[in-house]
């Protein structure tokens, strides 16, 4: 089972969501970037349970720990490891689950293709895997960030269900997207999303969306050509990501809708900079960064656990109902951003120390 990612800064996640803890190796950094627990921990803040009431109650500090790669605040170039405890685990409420398969989790397929599985809270499947992406990723955003300090990478929640955030990619800002339980860009429309969202828990239902991420003063020439074009790379980090089910960059799956006059984004000088006028490739052109924004949207499907009886069937091959149990999320996306955010630091973090390797000055 692989659980690696990433060509030169390379992360192997570990840990099931109810076993001992879970985290991360990463491979690849550079010496000398400045790392602390604190820089890590304030973004896995923003991903831990027990935020708000609108996710999973599940009580968890998610306090990191650096078991190696770090000395004195700074990366020494070897592996760094970063551990997280799992403290308010309760497999008891999935012993129903030993033997009975959850509708649209990854049992029944673990199942079929291992012969076996980490049964309480779903193992590797968890979202909790999540941990260790997000903690990787702040060590990818030190070492963008140290060489590319004006980069940015911001997500947020554009859509709940059937209610959109009317607010334009360029003009979101981060401070009203972190001043929002949701996690969305307009302050209004957070109160009618975060509404949506508890009257689907009362049903004991749950609701899906979209995430939306852009790259800000990204460098040119990120990406290869062919097999690792950028939004190929993002693609394949973002469509991981857990209960992610749908991935666009630029005008994406509104491309069809145009004519090849309407989408071509023409050049023009600004200075010395070659900029394009429309941004209808997301940033992206031949697989390579051209400098503009990089816009990105990911589609998340409704939480599978649902507080309801369902149809499904036990490893036995036997008919049976099944309800949920156990504290879960009833909509993933408010938790989802800074996940987004941290795979979208890593594959730039990637590219960037591929791209130092490609040209001799």
């Amino acid at each position: 089972m692989s659980s690696t990612f990433g060509s030169i800064f390379k992360i192997s996640t570990w840990g099931e969501s109810h076993g001992v803890g879970v985290g991360v190796v990463i491979d690849g950094c550079p010496a000398r970037v400045r790392l602390s627990e604190e820089d890590i921990q304030a973004q896995l803040n923003r991903r831990r349970p027990g935020q708000s009431d609108i996710v999973t109650p599940r009580n968890e500090e998610d306090r990191v720990e650096i078991l190696s790669g770090v000395v004195d605040g700074q990366s020494t170039g070897t592996p760094i490891a970063l551990s997280v405890r799992n403290k308010d685990h309760r497999s008891s409420a999935y012993d129903e689950m030993q033997h009975t398969y959850r509708p649209s989790h990854a049992d029944y397929c673990y199942d079929a293709k291992y012969g076996i599985r980490a049964w309480a809270g779903g193992g590797r499947a968890s979202a909790r895997e999540t941990i260790g992406r997000v903690a990787a990723g702040a060590v990818a955003k030190a070492v963008v960030q140290a060489l590319y300090p004006e980069l940015e990478v911001l997500a947020w929640v554009q859509q709940v269900h059937g209610i959109v955030c009317p607010v334009e990619p360029q003009n979101v800002q981060a401070a009203t997207v972190e001043g929002n339980i949701v996690r969305t860009a307009d302050a209004e429309t957070a109160e009618r999303m975060a509404a949506a969202i508890r009257e689907a828990r009362t049903r004991g239902d749950s609701l899906g969306g979209i995430v939306a991420c852009t790259v800000r003063n990204c460098p040119v020439g990120l990406g290869d050509p062919v097999f690792d074009k950028l939004e190929a790379t993002l693609a394949h980090a973002m469509m991981s990501i857990p209960a992610c089910k749908g991935f666009e960059v630029g005008s994406g799956f509104s491309a069809p809708e145009y004519t090849g006059m309407q989408h071509n984004d023409p050049y023009y000088m600004e200075g010395e900079r070659v900029r394009t006028r429309t941004n209808n490739s997301g940033g992206i052109q031949g697989g390579i960064s051209n400098g503009e924004d990089i816009n990105m949207r990911l589609a998340f499907k409704p939480t599978a656990t649902l507080m309801v009886e369902q149809d499904t069937v036990t490893d036995a091959h036997q008919e049976a109902k099944l309800k949920g149990k156990g504290r879960h999320d009833p909509c993933v996306l408010p938790r989802a951003v800074p996940v987004v955010e941290a795979m979208a630091w890593i594959v730039l973090a990637d590219h960037i120390l591929k791209q130092r390797t490609t040209q001799i000055d």
